[in-house]
């Protein structure tokens, strides 16, 4: 199986990187094209896959297609890349906001799109992954398994990437919007910052993997660590005060709107 990535940024980074580690691919038949220099030399010095300026020719030879660049930028690649594609090819999508629809026109396209975030980075990364009008339960194992070399992923309907946007997709910032508060909280305490920010991310590290292995409700776990007159009650009642969770789920459906909106053009 060949596979060429348009574009060279840094989740296509990522999932070259995690299918190489994994054998998913020889890195032989991975193909990566961009119009920097730079980024293509990186590619081919540190993962030994093959590089292109131009994107026809290797879309030529290939079984998968990976649209891993811009938004905006896809309006202008598009054309001479689906002129190129073979009739029995795959495209695999990871950009924001571009239906399959607009992918495939008019064309019995296979497309399968996919909501990375960027913990794929770190091989930790969440996915949701949605056929198009043409793809088939293939198309979408072959998806799960390039994502699946940088973290897990989940099959849902295309109209579903909008919230998997709003939650996965977005929700690193959410995380480390978190920690940056938390760890400005510290720096008002007088902590030192080397201390302050290993205790933060073991916090959030710890948490998020007792919820995984406990099997229990977020809510749950937080009423056992929150007792009534302690110190941890004191701190969310003061949240609640605030208003933070309403605030978060606003966040959250703000994304999902502008989301929308994107896939609207």
């Amino acid at each position: 199986m060949k596979v060429t990535f348009i574009g060279a940024g840094n989740m296509a980074e990522a999932i070259v990187a995690g299918m190489v580690k994994k054998k998913l691919v020889a890195a032989a038949d991975i193909c990566v094209t961009d119009i920097s220099e730079e980024r293509l030399a990186h590619f081919m010095m540190k993962y030994d896959v093959s590089t292109s300026d131009d994107n026809a020719y290797p879309v030529t030879q290939s079984d998968v297609v990976v649209l891993s660049v811009k938004p905006q930028i896809f309006p202008e690649v598009w054309p001479e890349i689906e002129e190129a594609l073979k009739p029995d090819a795959l495209v695999v999508s990871i950009m924001a906001g571009v239906p399959s629809s607009k992918i495939a026109g008019d064309k019995p396209i296979r497309v399968v799109r996919v909501m990375p975030n960027t913990p794929s980075l770190v091989g930790e990364g969440a996915a949701g992954i949605a056929a198009g009008e043409f793809a088939t339960f293939s198309d979408l194992q072959m998806a799960e398994k390039m994502m699946g070399a940088v973290g897990i992923t989940v099959v849902v309907k295309e109209e579903e990437l909008h919230a998997v946007t709003a939650l996965s997709g977005s929700g690193p910032a959410y995380v480390f919007y978190l920690l940056e508060s938390m760890l400005a909280a510290a720096d008002q305490m007088k902590m030192e910052k080397g201390l302050s920010r290993e205790l933060a991310l073991a916090t959030v590290i710890g948490a998020a993997k007792l919820m995984q292995e406990s099997g229990e409700e977020a809510d749950a776990l937080r009423k056992k660590v929150t007792s009534k007159g302690g110190t941890t009650h004191a701190a969310i009642n003061t949240l609640e005060e605030h208003g933070v969770k309403g605030s978060i789920v606003a966040a959250m459906k703000a994304a999902q709107a502008r989301s929308i909106e994107l896939a609207k053009g």
